[in-house]
């Protein structure tokens, strides 16, 4: 088989990843939620660049802030046109769910950031490693508690 046969048989390299998240009951929801991590993301740390390098604030303070901004735009972008499956059925509590795991990447975020901090690595800088951690954990708690598929939950 030549490799433009490959691409045909979706085995290009987009395609196996794809496939290989599909198979871990993820698929194009983990794309979808990565691609609106980018934009909670950009709302994050522009808001922690802009509070602490022209507002004075201290870098933890500006971190906090973006980083709760960051969780308004991921879940409205959650419930809007990422996840397809909805687990609980009042939306109030479904928000206190989705911030209270927010607020424990946020304790995870902190914790990282001030690690870092003590490890003389810049927060603009230790923010990356940061956000692909958070971002990890709260895709996979988020949708094992709030926005399973109907294949993905247990038979009781």
């Amino acid at each position: 088989m030549s490799l433009s046969n490959m691409a045909y048989d979706g085995l290009t390299r987009a395609g196996l990843v794809e496939r290989l998240l599909t198979r871990l009951g993820f698929g194009r929801e983990f794309i979808k939620y990565g691609m609106g991590s980018a934009v909670a993301l950009s709302v994050d740390y522009g808001l922690l660049i802009l509070l602490t390098e022209w507002a004075g604030f201290h870098y933890l303070v500006s971190a906090a802030i973006g980083f709760t901004a960051g969780l308004i735009v991921i879940y409205v972008l959650s419930i809007t046109m990422i996840f397809e499956n909805r687990t609980v059925g009042n939306r109030w509590s479904e928000f206190t769910v989705f911030a209270t795991i927010g607020i424990l990447g946020l304790g995870l975020n902190e914790l990282l950031l001030f690690g870092f901090a003590q490890l003389s690595l810049s927060y603009m800088i230790a923010k990356i490693p940061t956000a692909g951690v958070v971002f990890l954990f709260n895709f996979l708690v988020r949708r094992a508690l709030l926005f399973r598929s109907q294949s993905a939950e247990e038979p009781a």
